[in-house]
């Protein structure tokens, strides 16, 4: 069977329109491509959960929170301050407890740690993540967190 060329305006228009079609499909699935792609590349995550809050008792102004942070691995809390103090315990996994001015610990579970008010800190997810949870006693009222640069 022939092939048959068309040469009439009309016959090349539909052709340019086939190709350009084409050529938007493919433009179209690598934008997918590369937008799954970056989304796998986005920063771990990083899961935190207030558990309970309380009126510290005989202190005015003051309050307790207990809490948790789940880490994925490589997951960055980045670097803060707390209106008041940390105590935390690695319930899994590792983690690197980073403070401005101290050398970086990798701690892993059953380890505790110590944030004094207003120490500069920042915690990392180790190479299989971790989990902490953490007693804060902070100003009523304030942010739990602030972030520093």
């Amino acid at each position: 069977m022939p092939i048959r060329v068309r040469t009439s305006a009309r016959g090349f228009l539909s052709a340019y329109a086939l190709l350009l079609a084409c050529g938007l499909f493919v433009v179209a699935s690598a934008a997918c491509l590369i937008a799954a792609a970056a989304a796998q590349d986005a920063k771990p995550a990083v899961e935190r959960a207030i558990l309970e809050r309380h009126d510290q008792s005989g202190v005015p102004g003051k309050e307790v929170v207990l809490g948790t942070v789940t880490l994925a691995p490589g997951a960055v809390v980045g670097f803060h301050t707390h209106p008041g103090d940390e105590a935390g315990y690695i319930i899994k996994g590792t983690v690197i407890w980073k403070v401005r001015g101290q050398p970086d610990k990798t701690l892993k579970a059953g380890d505790s740690f110590f944030n004094p008010r207003g120490s500069v800190h920042s915690i990392v997810g180790g190479d299989s993540g971790g989990g902490a949870f953490s007693t804060w006693i902070v100003d009523k009222g304030k942010p739990m967190a602030e972030p520093v640069p």
